[in-house]
């Protein structure tokens, strides 16, 4: 059955496609009858790791994100590639980023980081039982971390100043902050 406010879509016209996104406008059908059009970034989803070592700290990186112009601190995280089961690729980035494989991982959730214009999904897994390992798998060779590791209370700092500064590290803290409550 279809919802009273779908958009029906008219025409779809390729803009861009890249290695990480494409772009596409859509002509569209609005529930009133009207038209408009609808720019679409597509993503292939991606994940994100809470890596928690045994004595409660956080491993994270320190990354330069061009589109900011800064160096931010991040939850491990990456793009899912086509047809990859996301917890093979929570773990397979945990190990790229951080140097660290996981004897425990969980689904936390899964949400749609921009619905206005990004059909991308994104997936959050906590791991636990770390062990950093020896030879850990390449990162990808445009890619360039600093790994670190924050206390709970540290990573709460570095959201006051903006050092943590993107809704999956944000949200990431604030699971962690609702867990420490919990178990109080």
């Amino acid at each position: 059955m279809k919802h009273p406010l779908e958009e029906k879509t008219i025409k779809t016209e390729q803009i861009f496609n890249g290695k990480v996104i494409s772009l596409q406008v859509d002509d569209v059908e609005l529930p009133n009858g009207k038209n408009s059009k609808r720019e679409i970034v597509k993503h292939p989803g991606a994940v994100a790791v809470i890596p928690l070592t045994d004595d409660n700290k956080i491993v994270m990186v320190e990354q330069f994100r061009k589109p900011l112009e800064k160096a931010i601190v991040e939850i491990p995280a990456g793009k899912l590639e086509k047809g990859e089961d996301p917890e093979l690729c929570a773990k397979r980035e945990l190990e790229e980023e951080t140097g660290y494989i996981c004897g425990e991982i969980e689904k936390l959730v899964s949400f749609y980081t921009s619905p206005g214009f990004a059909d991308e999904i994104l997936y959050i897994y906590a791991a636990r039982k770390l062990r950093k390992i020896e030879n850990p798998a390449i990162p990808d060779e445009d890619e360039f971390v600093d790994v670190i590791e924050l206390t709970l209370e540290e990573a709460q700092a570095y959201i006051e100043e903006q050092k943590i500064h993107d809704a999956k590290t944000v949200y990431a803290v604030q699971y962690l902050q609702i867990e420490q409550l919990k178990n109080r």
